[in-house]
C-alpha cells in the first residue's frame, strides 16, 4: 500500500483535550456570584440557575441569577467608580488594559476548555481565535488609551455604559465591549447571556488579579428578562451596548427612546457569499465550510446565502456536498472535530423548525450522510437548493448550520438578490477578477465585504452593519466614538418645549455670537427696508424633487413675526407630501456615485448664490426671529462659512486602510446613508438648516428636510439657491409644516434610511420609539440646546460621522 493510499483511508483518532482544570475551577468555585466593586456577591433574591453544557446536556454548575436590586447595586458601584475612573490618566488606564491581556494569555487555555464547555463550540475554534482575539483587544485599546488625548482631543467618556452579550462569542463580545469602554474612561455594567456566563467569571477573576479599581467592570449574570431589563431601563446608565437578535434590539430601541442614553445594536444577518464564474472553486468550497459552518453557524454574520453564477452552479455544489461528507461533527473538546454542538435545545428546535418550513415551501434539502451524536444538542450541516429568493429560509435568519443556495446570472442581478434581505451586516464575493470584487462591494448594502475571504476580524477595523442589523460599530477607531461624547456637550442642558426661538448669549470663551432677542427689530428697519419684505399673499410651496410643489392637504400655515405680525404663509405638509419627497430623494440616489469634487463644487456655487442675496436672507431673519440686523446678517455668513467647510470636507473626509495581522489590507470606506430625514431647530432658521442639510449631501445622501415650524421661511426662501446652483433634482426636498408630526412620519418611513432630529425632548422620543420599524439609525438631541454659531457644535466631524457609515473591505493578497 502506497503512503497516498494510507493517506485516503486514514481514519482519525480521537484527540480529546483535558477538561480537568476547568472542571476543577468550576467546582472550587461554584455556586458562581455575582461580581460587582471588585467582589464576590450572592443574589439579592437567593436565586441560582444551571448552566449546562450542551454536548452532553449535563449540568456544569449553578450561578447566580440578578434581579432589578442587583443591578441598582451594581449601577451605583460602576457611578462611584466613574468619578476617579475618567480622571485617570490614559497612560494609567493603558497599563490596566495591557495587564489584562497579558493576563488573558496567561490564563489561554483555560478560558477554551471553559468556553467550549459552556458554549458547544469547538476546542479549535475557542483556543486559536476566540482566545487571540481577546487579547488582541484588549492590547488594542490599550494604545488608544495611551492616544487618547491627543487623537480624541475634545471627546469625554461617556459614563456608566451597560453592555449585553450574546452567547455565541461570549468571551469576544466581552472583549468587544469592555475594551473599548473602559480605554475611554467609561465603567461597565455587563450581563453575559444566560447560557454562557463562565468565561465572563473567569475574566472577573482576572480583574481582580491585574488590581483593576474597584466598580470599573461589574459583571451580573441572570435572565434577560430580569437583569437584562433593569440594566436596560436603569435611569443611570449612559449607553447601551447589545449584540443580538433584531427583535431583542427594537426592543431595546424602544424602551431607551427618549432616555437620551447613547446605543449602539449590533443585530441578526443573512449575509450572502457571492460566488463569480473565475473563482477558484477549492478555495470556495473552504471558504463556505469557514462561512457557516464556524460556530455550528451561530453567527451573526454567517454566509448563510450562498449566491453562485449560474454556469458553474452545478459544479460548485457537486464539491460542496463532497466536502460536506467529510465535515466530523462531534465532542467539541475533541481537536479533529469541524462542527460542535448548538448551545441549546431549544435553539436546536427553531433551526429544525424553520428547516422544516423550507421544505414546505419547496426547497431541496440535502444533509451529508455522517452520522450526528445522539447526546446533547447537536445540528447537521445542511444544504438547501431550489430556494426562491423570498422564501422564509432566504430572508429569516436560521442562525444554525445551514446554507441556502440562489444563482444569478450577471453582477448586477448578484447585486440585486445579494441586497434583498432586511439585514445587512456582512458579505463575502469570489473571483479572481479584483477589479469586479472590487466594482461590486460598495454596491453591497453591508458592513464588513469580504473578498476571497470570509469571517475576517481584528480589533483594528469596525465591525458592525446596515439597516436592520443595527447601527454602530465595534473595533478601530470608529468604534471609539461609541463610548465618548463631545466636551461641550456636558454643558448643555435639555431646553424647555416652549423655550424662545434664540438662545440667549452665552459666555464669550464658547465663541458664541449674540443671540439676544429684539422684539421691536422690525419697527426699526427703514421704509426702504420693509418695502422690499414679500407680501403676506406669497405662500411658498414645498420642494421636491427639484419642484416647487402644492402640498397635498391643501392647507397653509400662517408664519408671524416676533411681534405678532403676520410675515407669510407656508404650505402643510402631510404624510402623502413626505412619501412623494422620499421617493424623490430615492430617484436622486445617483447623487452618492457623483465624485467628491463636484459635490464640492456645487456645495462652493450654492455659497456663491446663498452670498449675492445675503441681505435679503438677513431681512428675513429679522422678519421671523424679531432679532438686531447684524445679528441676522452675522447668521448668514456663518451659513456661508459652514457650506465652505462642508464643501472643502466634501473630497477630503475619507475613509483609511487598516493592517491588520494578516497578509492582506483592508479598505474602511466611508459611504453615504442613503436617504435621511432632517427635522431642523427653531434656533437660528437658516443656519440650523444649512448646518444640517450641508454635511449630508457633502457625504453623498439625499434629504427630506422639515424646516422650523415657526421660522421656515429661511428654508423656504433657499428654493431658488438650490435650483440655480445645479444640485440635481431629489437631492433636497423640503416639506414644510407641523415637525412634530412630520418627523414621526419620517421616523416611521421604511425607505428613510436614518433620521436625524432637533427639537424637544417628547419629539426625540416619538423619533426613536418611531424608527425601531425598520431600525434606521437616529440622531437627536433629546431637547438640548446647542449653540450652532459655535463651531465645535455646529459643525464638524460628528456631523459627517452622523452622515456616514463604514463599509470595512477585506482584501487578502499574496500566493
Amino acid at each position: 500500500m502506497s503512503v497516498m493510499e494510507i493517506f485516503e483511508t486514514m481514519e482519525y483518532g480521537p484527540a480529546p483535550e483535558s477538561s480537568s482544570l476547568a472542571l476543577a475551577w468550576i467546582k472550587e468555585h461554584e455556586p458562581f456570584q455575582l461580581f460587582i466593586n471588585n467582589q464576590w456577591v450572592k443574589p439579592d433574591q437567593g436565586n441560582y440557575f444551571e448552566s449546562n453544557n450542551p454536548a452532553n446536556g449535563k449540568t456544569l454548575t449553578k450561578v447566580a441569577s440578578a434581579d432589578k436590586a442587583d443591578v441598582d447595586t451594581a449601577v451605583a458601584a460602576a457611578r462611584q467608580a466613574f468619578k476617579s475612573w475618567s480622571k485617570t490618566p490614559g497612560h494609567v488606564r493603558a497599563r490596566y488594559l495591557y495587564a489584562i491581556a497579558r493576563h488573558i494569555q496567561k490564563h489561554s487555555r483555560l478560558l477554551a476548555v471553559l468556553e467550549a464547555l459552556d458554549n458547544g463550540k469547538t476546542i479549535r475554534e475557542t483556543r486559536d481565535l476566540d482566545i487571540p482575539l481577546v487579547a488582541r483587544h484588549f492590547y488594542s485599546h490599550a494604545g488608544w488609551a495611551q492616544l487618547m488625548e491627543s487623537e480624541l482631543p475634545d471627546y469625554q467618556a461617556v459614563g456608566v455604559v451597560g453592555q449585553i452579550i450574546p452567547w455565541n462569542f461570549p468571551l469576544l463580545m466581552m472583549a468587544w465591549k469592555i475594551a473599548p469602554a473602559i480605554a475611554m474612561g467609561n465603567t461597565v455594567v455587563l450581563k453575559p447571556a444566560r447560557y454562557t456566563s463562565l468565561t465572563a467569571l473567569k475574566f472577573a477573576e482576572i480583574l481582580q488579579e491585574v488590581g483593576l479599581p474597584a466598580g470599573v467592570v461589574n459583571i451580573v449574570t441572570g435572565e434577560a428578562s430580569k437583569a437584562g431589563d433593569a440594566l436596560v431601563n436603569h435611569p443611570d446608565i449612559d449607553k447601551i451596548a447589545f449584540t443580538g437578535s433584531t427583535d431583542v434590539g427594537r426592543s431595546i430601541r424602544k424602551s431607551t427612546a427618549g432616555s437620551g442614553k447613547k446605543l449602539s445594536l449590533e443585530l441578526g444577518g443573512k449575509s450572502p457569499f457571492i460566488v463569480f464564474d473565475d473563482a477558484d472553486l477549492d478555495s470556495v468550497v473552504e471558504g463556505v465550510v469557514d462561512a457557516i459552518w464556524f460556530n455550528q453557524g451561530q453567527v451573526c454574520c454567517a454566509g448563510s446565502r450562498l449566491l453562485v453564477q449560474e454556469n458553474i452552479a452545478e459544479r460548485l455544489i457537486n464539491k460542496l456536498r463532497a466536502r460536506m461528507e467529510n465535515l466530523r461533527i462531534g465532542d467539541p473538546l475533541d481537536k479533529t472535530m469541524d462542527i460542535g454542538a448548538i448551545v441549546s435545545p431549544g435553539q436546536r428546535a427553531e433551526i429544525q423548525q424553520l428547516v422544516d418550513i423550507g421544505v414546505k415551501e419547496g426547497a431541496q434539502l440535502w444533509q451529508p450522510s455522517t452520522a450526528c451524536p445522539t447526546d446533547g444538542s447537536f445540528f447537521p450541516p445542511t444544504l438547501f437548493t431550489n430556494v426562491a429568493p423570498a422564501s422564509t429560509l432566504a430572508q429569516v435568519e436560521i442562525f444554525g448550520p445551514v446554507l441556502v443556495t440562489l444563482t444569478f446570472r450577471t453582477p448586477s442581478e448578484a447585486v440585486e438578490i445579494a441586497n434583498n434581505t432586511r439585514y445587512g451586516l456582512a458579505a463575502s464575493i469570489w473571483s479572481d477578477n479584483i477589479n469586479l470584487a472590487l466594482d461590486i462591494a460598495p454596491k453591497l448594502k453591508a458592513g464588513s465585504v469580504w473578498v476571497n475571504s470570509t469571517n475576517l476580524f481584528d480589533a483594528a477595523c469596525g465591525f458592525g452593519g446596515y439597516k436592520e442589523s443595527g447601527y454602530g460599530r465595534e473595533g478601530g477607531k470608529e468604534g471609539l466614538y461609541e463610548y465618548v461624547k463631545p466636551a461641550w456637550l456636558a454643558r448643555s442642558q435639555p431646553k424647555n418645549a416652549t423655550a424662545p426661538a434664540v438662545v440667549a448669549d452665552q459666555d464669550a470663551d464658547e465663541g458664541t455670537g449674540n443671540g439676544v432677542v429684539h422684539t421691536d427689530a422690525l419697527e426699526a428697519l427703514t421704509t426702504e427696508d420693509q418695502s422690499s419684505l414679500p407680501s403676506i399673499d406669497r405662500t411658498p410651496k414645498l420642494f421636491i424633487g427639484g419642484k416647487q410643489v402644492r402640498p397635498d392637504s391643501g392647507y397653509s400655515l400662517t408664519i408671524t413675526a416676533g411681534n405678532g405680525r403676520i410675515i407669510g404663509e407656508v404650505g402643510e405638509g402631510n404624510r402623502k407630501d413626505i412619501r412623494n419627497a422620499v421617493e424623490a430623494a430615492h430617484k436622486a440616489s445617483s447623487w452618492a456615485g457623483a465624485t467628491t469634487h463636484n459635490r464640492a463644487q456645487i456645495l462652493y456655487y450654492i455659497a456663491e448664490n446663498l452670498a449675492v442675496r445675503e441681505a435679503e436672507f438677513a431681512r428675513r431673519i429679522v422678519e421671523q426671529t424679531g432679532r438686531e440686523y447684524a445679528d441676522a446678517l452675522g447668521e448668514v455668513q456663518t451659513s456661508l462659512s459652514r457650506l465652505f467647510s462642508y464643501a472643502a470636507w466634501a473630497d477630503k473626509y475619507e475613509g483609511s486602510v487598516h493592517r491588520p495581522p494578516m497578509r492582506g489590507v483592508v479598505l474602511a470606506m466611508k459611504e453615504a446613508i442613503g436617504v435621511v430625514g432632517i427635522a431642523c431647530p427653531d434656533e437660528y432658521p437658516l443656519l440650523g438648516f444649512i448646518s444640517l442639510v450641508a454635511p449630508a449631501i457633502a457625504m453623498g445622501n439625499s434629504v427630506v428636510v422639515v424646516p422650523s415650524t415657526q421660522a421656515p421661511l429661511s428654508a423656504t426662501d433657499c428654493y431658488q439657491i438650490f435650483e440655480t446652483s445645479d444640485l440635481p433634482a431629489g437631492v433636497v426636498n423640503i416639506v414644510t409644516g407641523n415637525r412634530e408630526e412630520l418627523s414621526k412620519v419620517l421616523a416611521e418611513h421604511h425607505d428613510v434610511n436614518a433620521m436625524w432630529y432637533f427639537g424637544t425632548a417628547e419629539g426625540s422620543k416619538t423619533v426613536e420609539l418611531a424608527s425601531t420599524s425598520n431600525m434606521k439609525r437616529t440622531w437627536v438631541n433629546y431637547g438640548r440646546s446647542r449653540n450652532w454659531l459655535h463651531r465645535p457644535q455646529g459643525e464638524g466631524q460628528e456631523f459627517l460621522r452622523e452622515a456616514t457609515q463604514i463599509k470595512n473591505i477585506w482584501v487578502p493578497y499574496g500566493e
